[in-house]
C-alpha cells in the first residue's frame, strides 16, 4: 500500500535519513530492508523531477529513499533537489557496484571509509592528474570513521575507498591502473560521490554503502550477479543499525 504524504508526517525526534539509489530495483531492495519484518505503509512525497518514498524503520528512524538516477551529475542534482526540500540528518549513497577482488568478492557488502572521483582530472604527459592534484577542486569526501566502524561491524561488511566513476570499468588495463591509483579501493559504483557532494554544500554527513553484483575487470555479463546483489542490500539495510548510526554520525 502506498499513501500520499506530508512532510510533517514522520516520526518525531527520532532523525531522519535520505538514501540516494540509481534505479528502482534498489529503491525497493532498500524499502524492503528499513521497512523490517512487518513493513506498514510505504509513503510518497512529492519532489521536483521525482518522488521520495518514505518508510519508518522498526526503531522510529524516518528514512527517504529516492531513485536519483545513474551517474554522479544525477546523483547530485537529484540530492540537492531532496535536501532543499526537507531536512535529514543523515544522507547514504547506496545500490549495487563492482568490488575489487579480493577485497571484496560478489555478494559482498561495502562501507566506503573514503568517496573518491576516480576519473575527475585531466590527462597530463606524466599520466592522469586529478582536480586536486590540479589545484582547482576535491575529489575526496571521507565519512566519520566511528559510524563507518559501526556500521561495518553490525554489517559484516568490508571497508575501504569506493571510487565514483562515469565509466565502468570493463576491462584488465584499467581495473589495474584503478587499483595501482588507489590501492585502498574495494568498489567502483557511479554515484557516491555526487551524492557526497550535494550534501557537503548542506553541511549534512554522508556515508556510502554497496552491494557486489561482479568483479571490476573485463566485462562479463555471465559472471554478473544482479539479483544476489540486491537480496544482499535488502538484508544490509535490515540490520543496519540506524539510531547509534545516526548518532555516530552527527558526532562526526
Amino acid at each position: 500500500m502506498t499513501e500520499r504524504l506530508s512532510d510533517e508526517q514522520s516520526a518525531p525526534g527520532r532523525g531522519r535519513l535520505l538514501v540516494v539509489v540509481a534505479v528502482a530495483a534498489e529503491a525497493e531492495a532498500v524499502l524492503r530492508g528499513l521497512a523490517g519484518p512487518a513493513p506498514g505503509a510505504v509513503g510518497r512525497l512529492p519532489l521536483p523531477g521525482g518522488e521520495l518514498h518514505r518508510v519508518t524503520h522498526p526503531s522510529g528512524v524516518t528514512a527517504d529513499v529516492l531513485a536519483g538516477g545513474v551517474g554522479p551529475a544525477a546523483a547530485a542534482a537529484a540530492t540537492a533537489t531532496a535536501l532543499a526540500a526537507h531536512r535529514y540528518d543523515l544522507v547514504v549513497s547506496a545500490g549495487i557496484g563492482g568490488g575489487f577482488a579480493p577485497q571484496a568478492p560478489v555478494g559482498a557488502t561495502v562501507l566506503a571509509g573514503a568517496i573518491v572521483a576516480a576519473d575527475l582530472g585531466a590527462q597530463t604527459p606524466d599520466g592522469f592528474a586529478d582536480v586536486t592534484e590540479l589545484g582547482f577542486g576535491t575529489v575526496r569526501h571521507t565519512p566519520a570513521p566511528a559510524a563507518v566502524a559501526l556500521a561495518a561491524d553490525a554489517l559484516g561488511a568490508v571497508t575501504g575507498t569506493v571510487l565514483t566513476v562515469s565509466t565502468v570499468t570493463g576491462g584488465a588495463e584499467r581495473a589495474a591502473a584503478l587499483t595501482a591509483r588507489h590501492p585502498d579501493a574495494v568498489a567502483e559504483a557511479m554515484e557516491g560521490f555526487g551524492v557526497a557532494e550535494a550534501a557537503a554544500r548542506y553541511g549534512v554527513p554522508a556515508f556510502e554503502l554497496r552491494t557486489v553484483s561482479n568483479p571490476v575487470g573485463p566485462r562479463d555479463r555471465a559472471a554478473w550477479r544482479i539479483g544476489e546483489a540486491l537480496a544482499a542490500l535488502e538484508r544490509a539495510f535490515a540490520a543496519l543499525p540506524c539510531p547509534e548510526f545516526l548518532k555516530e554520525a552527527r558526532r562526526g
